[in-house]
Protein backbone atom coordinates (compact mmCIF):
# COMPACT_ATOMS: atom_id res chain seq x y z
CA UNK A 1 0.00 0.00 0.00
CA UNK A 2 1.80 3.64 -1.10
CA UNK A 3 0.73 6.89 0.70
CA UNK A 4 0.34 9.79 -1.62
CA UNK A 5 0.78 13.05 -0.24
CA UNK A 6 -0.70 16.39 -1.67
CA UNK A 7 0.39 19.84 -1.16
CA UNK A 8 -1.56 21.78 0.11
CA UNK A 9 -1.55 24.66 -2.48
CA UNK A 10 -2.12 22.68 -5.17
CA UNK A 11 -5.56 22.73 -7.17
CA UNK A 12 -7.28 19.64 -7.20
CA UNK A 13 -8.46 20.15 -10.74
CA UNK A 14 -7.42 16.94 -12.67
CA UNK A 15 -5.64 18.67 -15.20
CA UNK A 16 -8.15 21.22 -16.68
CA UNK A 17 -6.24 24.37 -15.93
CA UNK A 18 -2.91 25.76 -17.11
CA UNK A 19 -0.12 26.30 -14.29
CA UNK A 20 3.53 26.80 -14.64
CA UNK A 21 6.09 24.49 -13.13
CA UNK A 22 8.85 25.39 -11.05
CA UNK A 23 11.67 26.41 -13.51
CA UNK A 24 9.83 26.05 -17.00
CA UNK A 25 11.20 29.01 -19.20
CA UNK A 26 8.09 28.75 -21.50
CA UNK A 27 5.63 31.07 -20.36
CA UNK A 28 2.62 30.94 -22.43
CA UNK A 29 2.86 34.49 -24.98
CA UNK A 30 -0.42 35.53 -27.32
CA UNK A 31 -1.03 34.45 -30.74
CA UNK A 32 -0.71 38.54 -31.12
CA UNK A 33 2.51 38.42 -29.98
CA UNK A 34 3.73 35.20 -31.76
CA UNK A 35 2.31 36.69 -34.86
CA UNK A 36 4.36 39.88 -34.11
CA UNK A 37 7.50 37.82 -33.64
CA UNK A 38 7.03 35.60 -36.84
CA UNK A 39 6.78 38.93 -38.57
CA UNK A 40 10.10 40.24 -37.31
CA UNK A 41 11.58 36.99 -38.13
CA UNK A 42 10.00 36.80 -41.58
CA UNK A 43 11.32 39.79 -42.61
CA UNK A 44 14.60 39.85 -40.84
CA UNK A 45 15.82 36.75 -42.96
CA UNK A 46 13.85 37.82 -46.30
CA UNK A 47 13.96 42.10 -46.05
CA UNK A 48 15.50 41.33 -50.32
CA UNK A 49 13.98 38.49 -52.24
CA UNK A 50 13.79 38.50 -55.91
CA UNK A 51 11.24 35.07 -57.00
CA UNK A 52 10.43 34.07 -60.29
CA UNK A 53 7.20 32.58 -61.00
CA UNK A 54 3.81 32.56 -63.23
CA UNK A 55 1.11 35.42 -62.31
CA UNK A 56 -2.12 33.82 -61.25
CA UNK A 57 -5.46 35.26 -60.16
CA UNK A 58 -4.62 38.93 -60.88
CA UNK A 59 -6.79 41.45 -59.52
CA UNK A 60 -6.26 45.63 -59.06
CA UNK A 61 -8.47 46.70 -56.35
CA UNK A 62 -10.61 49.88 -56.20
CA UNK A 63 -8.76 51.20 -53.92
CA UNK A 64 -5.19 51.24 -56.36
CA UNK A 65 -3.54 47.99 -54.38
CA UNK A 66 -2.70 44.61 -56.55
CA UNK A 67 -3.20 41.38 -55.44
CA UNK A 68 -2.28 37.72 -56.98
CA UNK A 69 -0.38 34.76 -56.34
CA UNK A 70 3.07 33.63 -58.01
CA UNK A 71 2.88 30.31 -58.37
CA UNK A 72 5.31 27.34 -60.50
CA UNK A 73 4.94 23.54 -60.78
CA UNK A 74 4.47 22.51 -56.89
CA UNK A 75 3.89 25.99 -55.22
CA UNK A 76 2.40 29.50 -54.54
CA UNK A 77 3.17 32.20 -53.20
CA UNK A 78 0.73 35.09 -52.00
CA UNK A 79 2.10 38.63 -53.66
CA UNK A 80 1.00 42.59 -53.04
CA UNK A 81 1.64 45.62 -54.98
CA UNK A 82 1.20 48.50 -53.11
CA UNK A 83 -0.73 51.40 -54.97
CA UNK A 84 2.28 53.45 -55.10
CA UNK A 85 4.36 50.62 -57.43
CA UNK A 86 1.49 49.95 -58.98
CA UNK A 87 1.14 52.97 -60.81
CA UNK A 88 4.70 52.64 -61.72
CA UNK A 89 4.60 49.61 -63.25
CA UNK A 90 5.89 49.49 -67.05
CA UNK A 91 3.61 46.59 -67.80
CA UNK A 92 0.17 45.49 -67.17
CA UNK A 93 0.42 41.99 -65.50
CA UNK A 94 -1.76 39.30 -67.01
CA UNK A 95 -3.05 35.90 -65.52
CA UNK A 96 0.02 33.19 -67.06
CA UNK A 97 2.74 35.83 -67.53
CA UNK A 98 6.05 34.75 -66.11
CA UNK A 99 7.42 37.13 -63.95
CA UNK A 100 10.50 38.07 -61.57
CA UNK A 101 9.29 39.80 -58.30
CA UNK A 102 11.56 41.99 -56.40
CA UNK A 103 10.36 42.75 -52.39
CA UNK A 104 10.24 41.97 -49.18
CA UNK A 105 8.57 38.63 -47.59
CA UNK A 106 6.15 39.56 -44.88
CA UNK A 107 3.24 37.88 -42.96
CA UNK A 108 -0.65 38.91 -43.20
CA UNK A 109 -1.57 37.53 -39.28
CA UNK A 110 -5.24 37.86 -39.40
CA UNK A 111 -5.03 34.99 -41.93
CA UNK A 112 -1.97 33.16 -40.67
CA UNK A 113 -0.45 33.70 -44.04
CA UNK A 114 3.15 34.99 -45.64
CA UNK A 115 3.32 36.76 -48.70
CA UNK A 116 5.76 39.17 -50.47
CA UNK A 117 5.29 42.89 -51.08
CA UNK A 118 6.52 43.41 -54.72
CA UNK A 119 8.61 46.91 -55.37
CA UNK A 120 9.62 45.91 -58.75
CA UNK A 121 8.05 43.65 -61.30
CA UNK A 122 9.55 42.55 -64.73
CA UNK A 123 8.75 40.03 -67.15
CA UNK A 124 10.86 36.68 -66.90
CA UNK A 125 13.28 37.42 -69.97
CA UNK A 126 12.53 38.11 -73.80
CA UNK A 127 10.19 34.62 -73.58
CA UNK A 128 7.94 35.94 -71.26
CA UNK A 129 7.40 39.28 -72.82
CA UNK A 130 6.89 37.98 -76.49
CA UNK A 131 4.32 35.25 -74.38
CA UNK A 132 2.66 38.38 -73.38
CA UNK A 133 2.54 40.28 -76.51
CA UNK A 134 1.41 37.26 -78.59
CA UNK A 135 -1.01 36.74 -76.13
CA UNK A 136 -2.78 40.28 -76.29
CA UNK A 137 -2.63 40.35 -79.54
CA UNK A 138 -4.94 37.65 -80.19
CA UNK A 139 -7.11 39.03 -77.32
CA UNK A 140 -7.68 42.50 -79.11
CA UNK A 141 -7.56 41.09 -82.92
CA UNK A 142 -10.43 38.65 -81.02
CA UNK A 143 -12.32 41.79 -80.42
CA UNK A 144 -12.07 43.37 -84.07
CA UNK A 145 -9.19 45.91 -83.11
CA UNK A 146 -7.21 45.14 -85.93
CA UNK A 147 -10.08 44.12 -88.83
CA UNK A 148 -9.24 45.80 -92.18
CA UNK A 149 -13.26 46.89 -92.07
CA UNK A 150 -13.54 49.45 -90.35
CA UNK A 151 -10.21 51.07 -90.65
CA UNK A 152 -10.53 54.63 -92.94
CA UNK A 153 -8.48 56.41 -96.13
CA UNK A 154 -6.34 59.36 -95.09
CA UNK A 155 -7.49 62.44 -96.23
CA UNK A 156 -5.91 63.51 -99.57
CA UNK A 157 -4.31 66.72 -98.61
CA UNK A 158 -4.90 67.16 -95.14
CA UNK A 159 -4.59 70.79 -93.91
CA UNK A 160 -3.56 69.86 -90.01
CA UNK A 161 -1.51 67.24 -88.81
CA UNK A 162 -1.71 66.15 -85.40
CA UNK A 163 1.70 64.48 -84.00
CA UNK A 164 1.66 62.52 -81.12
CA UNK A 165 5.68 62.12 -79.71
CA UNK A 166 8.26 63.02 -77.82
CA UNK A 167 9.10 66.87 -78.26
CA UNK A 168 12.78 66.14 -77.99
CA UNK A 169 13.80 63.46 -79.99
CA UNK A 170 14.83 63.20 -83.91
CA UNK A 171 11.34 62.23 -84.39
CA UNK A 172 9.22 65.49 -84.91
CA UNK A 173 12.56 66.99 -86.63
CA UNK A 174 12.29 64.51 -89.42
CA UNK A 175 8.53 64.51 -89.66
CA UNK A 176 8.72 68.24 -89.82
CA UNK A 177 11.27 67.88 -92.45
CA UNK A 178 9.88 65.99 -94.75
CA UNK A 179 6.53 67.67 -94.38
CA UNK A 180 7.79 71.09 -95.49
CA UNK A 181 9.84 69.79 -98.71
CA UNK A 182 6.70 67.53 -99.60
CA UNK A 183 3.67 69.74 -98.75
CA UNK A 184 3.84 72.40 -95.75
CA UNK A 185 0.70 72.23 -93.99
CA UNK A 186 0.04 72.73 -90.55
CA UNK A 187 1.27 70.66 -87.62
CA UNK A 188 0.11 70.43 -84.25
CA UNK A 189 2.65 68.45 -81.61
CA UNK A 190 0.90 66.69 -78.65
CA UNK A 191 4.41 66.07 -76.59
CA UNK A 192 4.21 62.81 -74.51
CA UNK A 193 7.03 60.69 -73.32
CA UNK A 194 7.77 57.82 -76.08
CA UNK A 195 9.01 54.91 -73.15
CA UNK A 196 9.19 54.64 -69.23
CA UNK A 197 6.72 54.62 -66.20
CA UNK A 198 3.36 56.58 -67.48
CA UNK A 199 4.30 56.51 -71.35
CA UNK A 200 1.30 54.56 -72.68
CA UNK A 201 -1.49 56.79 -70.53
CA UNK A 202 -0.07 59.96 -71.93
CA UNK A 203 -0.42 58.74 -75.40
CA UNK A 204 -3.81 57.25 -75.09
CA UNK A 205 -4.56 60.50 -73.87
CA UNK A 206 -3.04 62.53 -76.35
CA UNK A 207 -5.16 60.40 -78.96
CA UNK A 208 -8.21 60.78 -77.51
CA UNK A 209 -7.25 64.87 -76.77
CA UNK A 210 -6.97 65.07 -80.74
CA UNK A 211 -10.25 63.74 -81.34
CA UNK A 212 -12.10 65.73 -78.14
CA UNK A 213 -11.45 68.93 -80.39
CA UNK A 214 -13.75 70.80 -81.59
CA UNK A 215 -14.18 72.77 -84.43
CA UNK A 216 -13.39 76.75 -84.48
CA UNK A 217 -11.95 76.44 -81.14
CA UNK A 218 -8.21 77.98 -80.21
CA UNK A 219 -6.57 74.22 -81.25
CA UNK A 220 -7.35 73.48 -84.74
CA UNK A 221 -8.80 70.05 -85.04
CA UNK A 222 -6.54 67.66 -87.18
CA UNK A 223 -7.68 65.71 -90.26
CA UNK A 224 -4.71 63.20 -89.40
CA UNK A 225 -2.99 62.03 -86.30
CA UNK A 226 0.51 60.41 -87.01
CA UNK A 227 1.64 58.63 -83.42
CA UNK A 228 5.21 57.93 -83.72
CA UNK A 229 8.61 57.64 -82.07
CA UNK A 230 12.08 56.21 -83.08
CA UNK A 231 13.88 52.63 -83.53
CA UNK A 232 14.64 50.69 -80.19
CA UNK A 233 13.99 47.11 -78.28
CA UNK A 234 11.04 45.54 -77.96
CA UNK A 235 11.21 47.25 -74.06
CA UNK A 236 11.33 50.44 -75.43
CA UNK A 237 8.54 49.97 -77.69
CA UNK A 238 6.16 48.06 -75.46
CA UNK A 239 4.34 51.62 -74.59
CA UNK A 240 3.26 50.90 -77.43
CA UNK A 241 2.07 47.28 -77.17
CA UNK A 242 -0.11 48.83 -74.20
CA UNK A 243 -4.13 48.07 -73.79
CA UNK A 244 -5.04 51.55 -73.82
CA UNK A 245 -2.90 52.54 -76.74
CA UNK A 246 -4.15 50.00 -78.77
CA UNK A 247 -7.81 51.32 -78.11
CA UNK A 248 -7.08 54.33 -78.05
CA UNK A 249 -5.89 54.25 -81.95
CA UNK A 250 -8.39 51.86 -83.06
CA UNK A 251 -11.16 53.88 -81.60
CA UNK A 252 -10.29 57.76 -83.10
CA UNK A 253 -12.19 58.76 -85.34
CA UNK A 254 -9.78 60.79 -86.91
CA UNK A 255 -7.56 58.93 -89.34
CA UNK A 256 -4.03 57.87 -87.75
CA UNK A 257 -0.74 56.17 -88.89
CA UNK A 258 1.70 54.45 -87.10
CA UNK A 259 5.11 55.24 -87.35
CA UNK A 260 6.67 53.13 -84.32
CA UNK A 261 10.41 51.90 -84.49
CA UNK A 262 12.29 51.25 -88.10
CA UNK A 263 11.04 49.10 -90.80
CA UNK A 264 11.63 45.50 -88.99
CA UNK A 265 9.83 46.75 -86.07
CA UNK A 266 6.27 45.84 -84.98
CA UNK A 267 3.73 46.99 -82.33
CA UNK A 268 0.02 46.47 -81.98
CA UNK A 269 -0.10 49.90 -82.11
CA UNK A 270 0.90 49.03 -85.71
CA UNK A 271 -2.25 47.06 -86.37
CA UNK A 272 -4.84 49.45 -84.67
CA UNK A 273 -4.15 52.10 -87.05
CA UNK A 274 -5.99 53.01 -90.09
CA UNK A 275 -2.27 53.14 -92.42
CA UNK A 276 1.25 51.47 -90.94
CA UNK A 277 4.05 53.12 -91.85
CA UNK A 278 7.79 52.03 -91.50
CA UNK A 279 9.42 55.03 -90.03
CA UNK A 280 8.26 58.58 -89.10
CA UNK A 281 10.04 59.45 -92.40
CA UNK A 282 7.72 57.49 -94.28
CA UNK A 283 4.68 58.46 -92.42
CA UNK A 284 4.88 62.42 -93.47
CA UNK A 285 5.27 60.70 -97.18
CA UNK A 286 2.16 59.02 -96.59
CA UNK A 287 0.17 61.96 -95.27
CA UNK A 288 0.83 64.30 -97.83
CA UNK A 289 1.31 64.44 -101.48
CA UNK A 290 4.77 65.91 -103.28
CA UNK A 291 3.25 69.60 -104.15
CA UNK A 292 5.95 70.01 -106.92
CA UNK A 293 4.21 66.89 -108.53
CA UNK A 294 1.23 68.02 -108.26
CA UNK A 295 2.04 71.36 -109.76
CA UNK A 296 3.30 69.67 -112.73
CA UNK A 297 0.24 67.65 -112.81
CA UNK A 298 -2.19 70.68 -112.97
CA UNK A 299 0.10 72.47 -115.28
CA UNK A 300 -0.09 68.87 -117.38
CA UNK A 301 -3.95 68.51 -116.91
CA UNK A 302 -4.31 72.36 -118.09
CA UNK A 303 -2.24 72.42 -121.36
CA UNK A 304 -4.03 68.96 -122.19
CA UNK A 305 -7.42 70.77 -121.10
CA UNK A 306 -6.31 73.35 -123.71
CA UNK A 307 -5.38 71.37 -126.33
CA UNK A 308 -8.75 69.32 -125.92
CA UNK A 309 -10.99 72.65 -126.18
CA UNK A 310 -8.89 73.76 -129.42
CA UNK A 311 -9.45 70.83 -130.93
CA UNK A 312 -12.93 70.68 -130.64
CA UNK A 313 -13.40 73.84 -131.77
CA UNK A 314 -11.38 73.21 -134.81
CA UNK A 315 -13.90 70.03 -135.53
CA UNK A 316 -16.53 72.20 -134.79
CA UNK A 317 -15.27 74.91 -137.11
CA UNK A 318 -15.04 72.48 -140.25
CA UNK A 319 -18.38 70.41 -139.33
CA UNK A 320 -20.17 74.38 -139.44
CA UNK A 321 -18.47 74.75 -142.49
CA UNK A 322 -19.48 71.29 -144.32
CA UNK A 323 -23.16 72.06 -143.01
CA UNK A 324 -23.35 75.90 -144.45
CA UNK A 325 -21.69 74.38 -148.00
CA UNK A 326 -24.99 72.21 -147.90
CA UNK A 327 -27.32 74.99 -147.16
CA UNK A 328 -29.83 75.88 -149.59
CA UNK A 329 -29.10 79.95 -151.75
CA UNK A 330 -31.07 82.72 -149.12
CA UNK A 331 -33.22 83.78 -151.74
CA UNK A 332 -34.29 80.13 -152.96
CA UNK A 333 -35.38 80.09 -149.13
CA UNK A 334 -37.15 82.85 -149.17
CA UNK A 335 -38.78 83.49 -152.91
CA UNK A 336 -41.82 81.27 -152.30
CA UNK A 337 -42.47 83.71 -149.03
CA UNK A 338 -42.04 86.72 -151.00
CA UNK A 339 -44.72 85.59 -153.38
CA UNK A 340 -47.02 84.77 -151.06
CA UNK A 341 -46.57 87.58 -149.13
CA UNK A 342 -47.60 89.43 -152.52
CA UNK A 343 -50.65 87.68 -153.67
CA UNK A 344 -51.86 87.98 -149.88
CA UNK A 345 -51.22 92.07 -149.92
CA UNK A 346 -53.34 92.40 -153.27
CA UNK A 347 -56.33 89.97 -151.59
CA UNK A 348 -56.60 92.07 -148.82
CA UNK A 349 -58.42 95.24 -149.83
CA UNK A 350 -60.62 93.19 -151.85
CA UNK A 351 -61.78 91.14 -148.52
CA UNK A 352 -61.83 93.98 -146.60
CA UNK A 353 -64.37 95.75 -148.98
CA UNK A 354 -66.75 92.64 -149.26
CA UNK A 355 -66.37 92.59 -145.39
CA UNK A 356 -67.93 96.09 -145.33
CA UNK A 357 -70.23 95.45 -147.95
CA UNK A 358 -71.79 92.80 -145.73
CA UNK A 359 -71.72 94.74 -142.61
CA UNK A 360 -73.58 97.85 -144.08
CA UNK A 361 -76.56 95.12 -145.39
CA UNK A 362 -76.88 93.89 -141.84
CA UNK A 363 -76.94 96.76 -140.09
CA UNK A 364 -79.84 97.85 -142.39
CA UNK A 365 -81.31 94.98 -142.03
CA UNK A 366 -81.67 95.60 -138.06
CA UNK A 367 -82.26 98.93 -138.28
CA UNK A 368 -86.19 98.05 -139.79
CA UNK A 369 -86.84 97.05 -136.59
CA UNK A 370 -86.09 99.42 -134.57
CA UNK A 371 -88.99 102.28 -135.37
CA UNK A 372 -89.15 104.15 -132.28
CA UNK A 373 -93.06 103.70 -132.31
CA UNK A 374 -92.05 100.16 -131.25
CA UNK A 375 -89.46 101.39 -128.61
CA UNK A 376 -92.33 103.81 -127.19
CA UNK A 377 -94.97 101.10 -126.93
CA UNK A 378 -92.62 98.64 -125.32
CA UNK A 379 -91.82 101.31 -123.00
CA UNK A 380 -95.24 101.53 -121.88
CA UNK A 381 -95.88 98.73 -121.39
CA UNK A 382 -93.09 97.48 -119.21
CA UNK A 383 -93.92 100.10 -117.18
CA UNK A 384 -97.33 99.18 -116.55
CA UNK A 385 -96.67 95.75 -115.75
CA UNK A 386 -93.88 96.84 -112.96
CA UNK A 387 -96.57 99.37 -111.61
CA UNK A 388 -99.06 96.18 -111.09
CA UNK A 389 -96.61 94.36 -109.65
CA UNK A 390 -95.61 96.65 -107.17
CA UNK A 391 -98.98 97.34 -105.87
CA UNK A 392 -99.18 93.87 -105.66
CA UNK A 393 -96.39 93.62 -103.25
CA UNK A 394 -97.85 96.31 -100.73
CA UNK A 395 -100.78 94.73 -100.18
CA UNK A 396 -98.61 91.50 -98.94
CA UNK A 397 -96.34 93.59 -97.37
CA UNK A 398 -95.91 92.40 -93.47
CA UNK A 399 -96.56 95.58 -91.95
CA UNK A 400 -99.89 96.04 -94.43
CA UNK A 401 -101.69 94.30 -90.95
CA UNK A 402 -100.54 96.65 -88.54
CA UNK A 403 -102.97 99.69 -89.61
CA UNK A 404 -105.65 97.63 -88.87
CA UNK A 405 -104.40 96.99 -84.64
CA UNK A 406 -102.49 94.10 -85.59
CA UNK A 407 -99.43 93.67 -83.53
CA UNK A 408 -96.20 91.70 -84.87
CA UNK A 409 -94.41 89.26 -82.31
CA UNK A 410 -90.63 89.36 -82.16
CA UNK A 411 -87.98 88.34 -79.67
CA UNK A 412 -85.71 90.53 -78.47
CA UNK A 413 -83.24 89.56 -81.35
CA UNK A 414 -85.51 90.37 -83.95
CA UNK A 415 -86.65 87.08 -85.00
CA UNK A 416 -90.58 86.77 -85.42
CA UNK A 417 -92.54 84.34 -83.15
CA UNK A 418 -95.44 82.47 -84.86
CA UNK A 419 -96.85 80.22 -82.17
CA UNK A 420 -97.47 80.52 -78.28
CA UNK A 421 -95.11 77.90 -77.42
CA UNK A 422 -91.76 80.03 -79.48
CA UNK A 423 -93.35 83.13 -77.11
CA UNK A 424 -92.88 81.23 -74.00
CA UNK A 425 -89.73 79.77 -74.92
CA UNK A 426 -88.77 83.09 -75.89
CA UNK A 427 -89.80 85.04 -72.27
CA UNK A 428 -88.90 88.49 -74.08
CA UNK A 429 -90.94 89.45 -76.68
CA UNK A 430 -91.09 92.65 -78.62
CA UNK A 431 -94.43 93.75 -79.92
CA UNK A 432 -94.53 95.64 -83.14
CA UNK A 433 -97.37 98.12 -84.06
CA UNK A 434 -98.11 100.35 -86.91
CA UNK A 435 -96.64 103.06 -84.87
CA UNK A 436 -93.74 101.72 -82.73
CA UNK A 437 -92.74 98.53 -80.54
CA UNK A 438 -93.30 98.04 -77.18
CA UNK A 439 -91.34 95.03 -74.49
CA UNK A 440 -93.01 92.36 -73.19
CA UNK A 441 -92.43 89.34 -70.84
CA UNK A 442 -94.15 85.91 -70.79
CA UNK A 443 -94.53 83.42 -67.74
CA UNK A 444 -96.73 86.10 -65.48
CA UNK A 445 -93.70 87.59 -64.41
CA UNK A 446 -92.57 91.03 -63.78
CA UNK A 447 -92.21 93.04 -67.12
CA UNK A 448 -88.73 94.10 -67.73
CA UNK A 449 -88.41 97.82 -67.20
CA UNK A 450 -89.47 99.92 -70.00
CA UNK A 451 -86.78 101.03 -72.61
CA UNK A 452 -85.56 104.55 -72.04
CA UNK A 453 -86.62 106.90 -74.42
CA UNK A 454 -83.73 108.19 -77.07
CA UNK A 455 -82.04 111.53 -76.14
CA UNK A 456 -83.55 114.05 -77.91
CA UNK A 457 -82.86 114.91 -81.45
CA UNK A 458 -82.28 110.91 -82.38
CA UNK A 459 -84.72 110.21 -85.27
CA UNK A 460 -86.51 106.28 -84.55
CA UNK A 461 -86.55 104.40 -87.20
CA UNK A 462 -90.16 102.86 -88.09
CA UNK A 463 -91.14 100.17 -90.08
CA UNK A 464 -92.01 101.21 -93.47
CA UNK A 465 -95.12 100.50 -95.57
CA UNK A 466 -94.03 100.00 -99.17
Amino acid sequence: MSNTFMDENSPNDGGLLATQAPGDNAPAISVSELSSALRRTVEGAFDHVRVRGEISGFKRHGSGHCYFTLKDDSACLDAVIWRGNAAALRFAPEDGVEVVATGKLTTYPARSRYQIVVERLELAGQGALMALLDKRRRQLAAEGLFDAAPKRPLPFAPRVIGVVTSPTGAVIRDILHRLEDRFPCHVVLWPVPVQGEGAAARIAAAVAGFNALGPGGPMPRPDLIIVARGGGSIEDLWAFNEEEVVRAVAGSRIPTISAVGHETDTSLCDFAADMRAPTPTAAAELAVPVRRDLLASVRELGLRSERCARRTLDRAAEQLQASVRHWPDRESLLAPQRQRLDELSDRLPRALRGRLDRARGELGHAAGALRPGLLVAAHVRARERLEALWRVAGLVHPNRPLEKGYARVEDRDGHILISAEAARGARLLRLVFHDGAVDAATGGGAAPPPRRPPPVGTKVEQPKLL
